[in-house]
C-alpha cells in the first residue's frame, strides 16, 4: 500500500506497506501484473506519480517521479507539494 506521511525536512515522505485488502476509498492500480493500493489520504498528493524499481551495484529501491513535487530535501528522503 502506497501512501505518504509527515516526516523529514521537507514535510512529506512516501510509505510502502504490505496490504491484502483495500480500504473503502483507496484506489487499486495494476500494471504488468503488479497491484498497488493507493491510500485514499494520499491520492491528491501522488496523483500522476510514476513509480519504478531501480537496482544497481549500490542500491535497490523504489523511485518516485511525482509531478506535484515542489521541493525535495538534499538526501531525497522527503518532499513538499
Amino acid at each position: 500500500k502506497l501512501g505518504v506521511k509527515r516526516r523529514g525536512c521537507n514535510g512529506l515522505s512516501y510509505t510502502m506497506n504490505y496490504a491484502k485488502d483495500k480500504g473503502k476509498f483507496d484506489e487499486l492500480v495494476e500494471e504488468k501484473g503488479v497491484k498497488v493500493i493507493i491510500d485514499s489520504k494520499a491520492l491528491m498528493v501522488i496523483v500522476g506519480t510514476e513509480m519504478d524499481y531501480v537496482e544497481d551495484d549500490i542500491r535497490a529501491e523504489f523511485v518516485f517521479n511525482n509531478p506535484n513535487e515542489k521541493g525535495r530535501c538534499g538526501c531525497g528522503e522527503s518532499f513538499s507539494v
